[in-house]
């Protein structure tokens, strides 16, 4: 099964290196990162466009799924896909590694319209929190307790009635660190 690596709003590809390394010596012959811009995105119009890319892979693949894996924003964005555009169809698990569920305290920061969305209570997290009956995707939401990057730090699991979520918890491991972090990585390609 393909696999889609989308990254945070302050990375780009490059940060899923060693994870991409890994899941290729493991087999997976199909690894697909996303570039983009965060500058002037919005989450919505970034699933989207995820959306297009999954598209994409499916068709030149000839896979009917996809796996997903987002680091950071990444995972807000892959998670709206899945969960707001349809892209339950097509996305058999989405693996989210430090991504803002419930949001969190640091994006009031930053008054720029995306880092307001990963707000507690805005428009987008409020959305995701919504009713998502049927929604056939299996989530897998990796958190940290040395993650600076959420706050509070449960704010980066998955609590909602509708979907299938398993939360791992990984001691000791920072935001930047997550897609590097060998034990995360044997967690992903585990679950994949």
């Amino acid at each position: 099964t393909p696999i889609i690596l989308v990254h945070g709003i302050v990375d780009n590809r490059s940060v899923f290196a060693l994870l991409r390394r890994a899941l290729s010596r493991r087999g997976f012959g199909r690894v697909v990162t996303v570039n983009y811009s965060s500058i002037t995105g919005d989450i919505r119009l970034l699933a989207d466009r995820l959306g297009t890319v999954v598209g994409q892979v499916c068709e030149e693949t000839g896979y009917e799924r996809v796996h997903v894996v987002g680091h950071s924003m990444g995972g807000l964005v892959a998670r709206y896909y899945v969960q707001r555009l349809g892209g339950d169809e097509r996305v058999h698990t989405l693996v989210t590694l430090g991504s803002p569920h419930e949001g969190t305290a640091p994006a009031f920061v930053l008054p720029h319209p995306l880092v307001r969305q990963l707000r507690p209570g805005s428009d987008v997290v409020r959305e995701l929190a919504g009713p998502a009956p049927g929604c056939r995707t299996r989530f897998v939401a990796v958190w940290s307790d040395l993650d600076r990057m959420m706050v509070p730090k449960r704010s980066a699991t998955i609590v909602h009635p509708d979907l299938s979520a398993r939360n791992v918890f990984m001691r000791g491991c920072g935001h930047m660190s997550l897609p590097i972090d060998g034990r995360v990585v044997h967690e992903i390609c585990t679950t994949l």
